[in-house]
């Protein structure tokens, strides 16, 4: 019984096939963040598109560690590709907080599965802190964006920002998790997650 607790190779290669979907969602979506407008409406757009993949993801999850490991590597990932390594912080602590959640339900809810999602996504939310916390430094290292770009961002996110983006983006988790669960309503039926 204990051996079955335990991550197997068939559980990383399933952390790494759908790490590895929500990351291009995530690039897709960052890309489009030199509009400055797109850069503030990232945690609207990364927490509903990645809904799905992940939610199929959760259909997978039977044991402790397939969720944390995921958000670790999305949170290493944002860090890597010149995000923040706020992200890595933030991805760690909610990834564990999400494991929590989903496991109390015995790998079994799909209510705390979308609650789950919900949680684990604000690595996405992370990414303001450099902005919020030290704008001259975060922007320091991004001059080639210009600066009539950097004022429109800096404008669009005050400090009193900070909050207001964690509430959106868990929010647009819990939808993107609830349409997930839609498209994806036989896969869950056949995982047994009601």
């Amino acid at each position: 019984m204990e051996k079955s607790n335990r991550l197997n190779a068939k559980d990383l290669i399933n952390v790494g096939i759908y790490t590895a979907i929500c990351a291009v969602i995530c690039c897709a979506v960052a890309m489009t963040g030199v509009i400055p407008i797109m850069m503030v409406l990232l945690v609207v757009f990364v927490p509903i598109l990645t809904g799905i993949p992940y939610m199929m993801f959760l259909t997978k999850v039977k044991k402790f560690g397939m969720i944390l490991i995921l958000n670790v590597l999305m949170g290493a990932f944002m860090w890597v590709t010149g995000m923040s390594y706020y992200a890595l912080i933030v991805g760690t602590i909610s990834g564990l907080a999400a494991e929590l959640i989903y496991r109390s339900g015995n790998y079994s809810s799909k209510r705390l599965g979308i609650i789950a999602y919900a949680i684990s996504g604000i690595y996405c939310w992370a990414n303001y802190f450099g902005i919020f916390f030290n704008a001259e430094a975060y922007f320091s290292t991004r001059q080639n964006f210009g600066q009539e770009y950097i004022d429109s961002v800096t404008k669009m996110l005050p400090a009193w920002m900070c909050p207001v983006l964690l509430a959106v983006d868990i929010i647009c988790g819990i939808i993107g998790g609830w349409i997930g669960t839609k498209a994806l309503r036989k896969h869950f039926e056949k995982a047994g997650i009601a």
